[in-house]
């Protein structure tokens, strides 16, 4: 299975952005108004320039106190980002959620930012693909 079928099958996959002159307080408000756990840094909507995730956040304010809600994103985001490509089996891109400890990967092709996955995403994309291995492997067993 790679990235690209884990896209389209999702429901939304555009991506949330912010420029990183916003403020962690907005960053924080949009997250919580979209129910999601990342936002992908970008000043033009095309590029992936950063990643702020709730743990970002929650790692701020524990650090710092409230006092970095007025920041701007661009100073407490992830800048050392990781990415996929929609090629990318999605069996690496587990492995590498896995071994980097985060859950969010941007995927981005020849440069843009085509789509976001989560480790959801790829749980889902996995438990569905065992699925149809059993299903077939109980099919040919019973010799349907």
């Amino acid at each position: 299975m790679l990235v690209q079928q884990i896209l389209k099958s999702k429901a939304d996959d555009g991506v949330v952005t912010l420029a990183s002159g916003a403020t962690v307080s907005e960053a924080a408000a949009l997250l919580s108004s979209r129910k999601i756990g990342t936002i992908v840094i970008s000043n033009d909507g095309k590029t992936a320039e950063g990643i702020l995730s709730e743990r970002d956040i929650v790692r701020e304010l524990g650090r710092r106190g409230a006092g970095c809600m007025t920041d701007q994103i661009g100073e407490v985001m992830t800048t050392n980002i990781v990415t996929c490509a929609l090629g990318d089996p999605v069996d690496d891109i587990l492995q590498q959620m896995t071994d980097g400890r985060f859950r969010h990967i941007p995927v981005v092709e020849d440069g843009a930012l085509v789509g976001l996955i989560s480790i959801g995403d790829v749980v889902k994309a996995k438990l569905s693909e065992l699925a149809m291995e059993k299903d077939a492997l109980q099919g040919m067993i019973m010799g349907h």
